[in-house]
């Protein structure tokens, strides 16, 4: 990774470092209706972000192991929570894996400022840490190599010279990246819900965060789905949840 990462114990001073940075709301529509005491809820203060992120990374930590070792049998669970102190960011955290090929889950600091509520950031960190159980790196991975293969081989076929078929390649790989993004999203928010529930936090709550970033709508190559969809997916993964379906 390229960015400058910091352990989350050292939190505290840093946030309240950034105390009056501006974190993106985006322009995107709300795309359901909400509780108004959520969807009036004020930003916390600096203190209070950093010490709802510091508890909710310890209790969802562990929880997030076991469940890794359960589900994925053989892939590293020794999760990494790490803050992304670059300053001047947009709110965002990503999973990704180190040269070790540990899980890393990121939040960067505008998104702890961002967050509401203790809810909000254990919805994000379940997601995030969501993406590695269900190893959707090594499969988005494949799906490029077989979008650039298909695309390469279509381009060679049709007497393209190198240099056309290696950027039918580069194309095939950016479509076949994306060609399953939206629902390897999905597959994370349905299992980030779980995740939140059985840490003790309210999925419903925390995925009230949709409502304040830009709705990316039905873009047919886009990489994350509308945001009513995904809030339709964590409320029917709660209900399943309250029934015992789950």
């Amino acid at each position: 990774m390229s960015s400058r990462l910091v352990r989350f114990v050292w939190l505290v001073p840093l946030i309240a470092a950034v105390a009056g940075c501006e974190v993106s709301q985006g322009s995107g529509g709300v795309p359901a209706p909400m509780p108004q005491a959520v969807a009036e809820a004020a930003m916390v203060s600096p203190e209070v972000a950093a010490a709802n992120f510091v508890a909710v990374a310890r209790r969802m930590e562990p929880l997030i192991e076991a469940e890794c070792r359960a589900r994925a049998k053989g892939q590293n669970c020794d999760y990494q929570i790490v803050v992304d102190d670059r300053p001047g960011q947009s709110a965002n955290a990503f999973q990704t894996l180190d040269g070790a090929g540990r899980p890393v889950v990121a939040f960067n600091l505008a998104l702890i400022a961002e967050a509401r509520n203790a809810d909000e950031l254990a919805f994000v960190m379940g997601h995030e840490a969501a993406h590695h159980i269900a190893a959707h790196i090594p499969r988005q991975q494949q799906d490029a190599m077989t979008g650039a293969l298909i695309l390469g081989t279509l381009a060679a076929v049709g007497g393209g010279d190198p240099t056309a078929i290696r950027s039918a390649q580069d194309i095939g790989a950016t479509v076949g990246a994306r060609s399953r993004a939206k629902d390897y999203e999905l597959e994370a928010d349905r299992l980030g819900t779980i995740l939140t529930w059985d840490a003790g936090y309210d999925p419903l709550l925390g995925a009230q965060f949709f409502t304040r970033i830009p709705d990316p709508g039905r873009t047919m190559l886009g990489t994350h789905p509308a945001n009513a969809l995904r809030l339709d997916v964590v409320r029917q993964t709660t209900a399943d949840l309250r029934a015992g379906r789950i």
